[in-house]
C-alpha cells in the first residue's frame, strides 16, 4: 500500500495511491461518507499510532468500492511529506563503501563497527514532493544525497536487529541535502572540531530534507536492501547504487538507534547516500536545477531548486 499526506482545497488529509500511480483516495472523507472510522485518519501520526487499525479500515475501504466521489487525480492534489513533521528525523553519514572512497576516505575495520547517526530539525527542513529546495545568501555549495528513508510505525526501545523490521510502517525517498562549504561568520582558524560541526550544522537549513513522495509500506517491500536507488540533476544521472550495499543495514541501524533513543510511530530514519554527490566533481546546486531521486519499489521524489533571499 502506498500512503500519502496531501492537501485539497487548504486542507490536509491522509490518503491511498492506486491507479498505477496517477489517483489518490481520500481516506478521511471516503470512511466519514462510509461510515467508517475516520478518526484513524486525522494525520499520518495518528494513522501510524493506530497499531493497524488504520490500514485495516483503508483496505476495508478500498474493498468496498464506490469510492468515485473521494478520488482524485494527482494534479488535482498537492503531495505533503508523508509524515510532514515528523517527530524526530535521525540520518547516518558514511553507511555506503563507496561513498566513503570517493570523498578521500579509506574504509578501514572501524567504519564498520557502529554507524554515525545525526539530527536534522524535522520542522523546518522537511519538505514534500514538487516543494522548493531554497538556497539561502550564506550557501556555497550546496549538494545532493539521495537515500532511502525509514519510517517507524510502533514505538521502539532496546530492540534487536532479528526484531527491528517488526518496527518499520514503511519506506520512503529522502534527498540528505547539504552544505558543503559552511561559512556564516568568519573564524581566525579552523581546528578540526570547527570543520565537524560544519560539517553537521550544514544539514540543517530549511527545506535540506526533501521527503517523499509517498510511504510504501512493508508488505510491499519486505526486504529493504534490495533497492536501486538513482539520483539525477536536470536528466542527467549523478547516483546510482543499491540498497544492498549498505555498511549498516537497516534492521541495524535500528538495534542501535533504539539502545539510545525511543523510537516513535513517525520518527524518520534515513539511511545514508551513495556515491556520485557533487563534492567529488565540484558541481553544486543552482537556482533553476532540478532533482529527481528514484528507489525501485517506492516511486519517484522531485524537487526544483530555487534562491532563497534569506
Amino acid at each position: 500500500m502506498k500512503l500519502a499526506t496531501f492537501m485539497r482545497n487548504g486542507k490536509s488529509s491522509v490518503g491511498t495511491i492506486v491507479g498505477e500511480g496517477r489517483l489518490i483516495i481520500d481516506l478521511h472523507e471516503a470512511a466519514r461518507a462510509k461510515g467508517k472510522d475516520q478518526d484513524v485518519f486525522a494525520d499520518m501520526i495518528t494513522f501510524l499510532e493506530s497499531n493497524g487499525r488504520g490500514k485495516e479500515v483503508a483496505q476495508q475501504l478500498i474493498n468496498q468500492g464506490g469510492m468515485d466521489n473521494w478520488i482524485f487525480r494527482l494534479e488535482q492534489v498537492r503531495l505533503l511529506a508523508p509524515v510532514p513533521s515528523p517527530r524526530k528525523l535521525f540520518a547516518v553519514a558514511g553507511n555506503y563503501a563507496e561513498h566513503i572512497e570517493e570523498g578521500g576516505g579509506v574504509l578501514v575495520s572501524q567504519d564498520k563497527e557502529t554507524p554515525r547517526i545525526f539530527m536534522k530539525p524535522p520542522s523546518s527542513a522537511v519538505i514534500g514532493q514538487g516543494d522548493s529546495i531554497r538556497i539561502p545568501p550564506v550557501a556555497q555549495a550546496i549538494d545532493w544525497e539521495g537515500e532511502l528513508a525509514v519510517i517507524m510505525g510502533k514505538r521502539a526501545k532496546a530492540v534487536k536487529r532479528d526484531k527491528a523490521l517488526d518496527y518499520v510502517a514503511g519506506y520512503t525517498i529522502m534527498n540528505d541535502v547539504s552544505e558543503r562549504k559552511l561559512r556564516i561568520w568568519n573564524r581566525s582558524d579552523s581546528r578540526p572540531q570547527d570543520q565537524w560541526f560544519d560539517w553537521l550544522n550544514g544539514k540543517w537549513y530549511d527545506t535540506f530534507a526533501p521527503l517523499g513522495p509517498w510511504m510504501v509500506t512493508c508488505e510491499d517491500i519486505p526486504n529493504p536492501q534490495t533497492l536501486d536507488i538513482s539520483t539525477y540533476v536536470n536528466g542527467e544521472r549523478k547516483q546510482n547504487c543499491n540498497t544492498a550495499q549498505m555498511i549498516f543495514p537497516v534492521a541495524l541501524i535500528i538495534e542501535y538507534l533504539s539502545a539510545m533513543v525511543t523510537l516513535e510511530p513517525g520518527d524518520v530514519i534515513s539511511t545514508g547516500t551513495v556515491a556520485g554527490v557533487g563534492a567529488v566533481s565540484g558541481q553544486f546546486l543552482q537556482p533553476g536545477d532540478l532533482v529527481r531521486i528514484k528507489i525501485s519499489g517506492i516511486g519517484e521524489l522531485s524537487n526544483p531548486v530555487v534562491q532563497s533571499e534569506v
